[in-house]
């Protein structure tokens, strides 16, 4: 073979084509890859435990909102001995969870459309502070008593005005009746303005018809004598023995057919049986 036609060697390959390196790889094997950061999960725990918290907490509050009325109720017309059928609404104010926690409602209302106490009938209405659940006596409570004009006529009966029939109409109230004269039965109407006086209602006269004819009442005072006087006069009556001694009436007024009693309870009666049992009036 001539020198012409020489075979020219193979160039080296490490020489003219270097090898190259690629990331992650420090020798010809397969390389493992970097693992990746894990993320943190603890914030969305807290927040999975927060919203089951809030959950749970819900929960109870309509469990013990549906639980607390009806034990009240059976405390309630066990210690005022009213039927066991007796209507009687309760509801709590605020979130009452913290409240069971620390032994004390901060309010409680009870309502009811119809409730004889001591002989009288009418609507009630009492809201209680600082009741507490472990007993003990209430913080205060006051509510209202609204009774209709049969109602008000027992009420006022044992004053020395002649009633048989009282008409309510606001803000006053009429009562109707008979004197008697010389033999004679005469017709008499009186208009109060009832209000509250001391604990006692209050019966103040505004206007006098007799036999049918308004008469000015100091010519009826100086007619009628006596009988005239008392038929004139404010009067005062006492019916703390018609209601528990744990309630003192602190207002009246007459709205349209009803008369509407303010009352002040006593924080005792809770604990103490005798403001249950009725009230006493003073000897005349």
């Amino acid at each position: 073979m001539s020198d012409d036609n020489r075979t020219l060697p193979y160039p080296d390959p490490d020489a003219q084509h270097p090898t190259l390196v690629i990331p992650g790889r420090t020798d010809g094997t397969d390389a493992v890859a970097a693992p990746r950061r894990r993320r943190r999960r603890w914030p969305w725990v807290l927040l999975i435990m927060v919203v089951v918290l809030a959950l749970l907490a819900v929960a109870a509050e309509l469990l013990t909102r549906a639980i607390l009325p009806g034990v009240v109720r059976s405390i309630v017309i066990e210690q005022l001995d009213l039927p066991a059928d007796q209507q009687l609404d309760v509801e709590a104010d605020g979130i009452l969870l913290p409240q069971l926690i620390g032994g004390r409602l901060d309010a409680l209302h009870l309502s009811t459309d119809s409730v004889t106490l001591e002989g009288i009938t009418g609507a009630a209405d009492v809201t209680a502070s600082g009741v507490p659940l472990r007993g003990g006596d209430l913080a205060g409570a006051e509510g209202t008593i609204r009774i209709d004009e049969s109602q008000f006529t027992a009420l006022i009966g044992r004053t020395d005005l002649p009633v048989d029939t009282v008409t309510l109409d606001a803000p006053n109230a009429t009562v109707a009746g008979s004197v008697t004269v010389l033999g004679v039965a005469i017709p008499v109407s009186l208009t109060v303005t009832p209000g509250v006086a001391e604990g006692d209602l209050e019966l103040t006269p505004v206007g006098l018809s007799v036999g049918g004819l308004k008469v000015d009442a100091d010519q009826v005072g100086s007619s009628l004598g006596s009988l005239g006087a008392d038929l004139t006069r404010t009067q005062r009556i006492c019916i703390a023995d018609q209601l528990p001694a744990g309630l003192t009436l602190t207002g009246l007024e007459i709205d349209g057919s009803e008369a509407v009693i303010d009352v002040d309870v006593d924080g005792g009666i809770a604990t103490d049986p005798t403001l249950l049992e009725k009230g006493v009036c003073p000897a005349d």
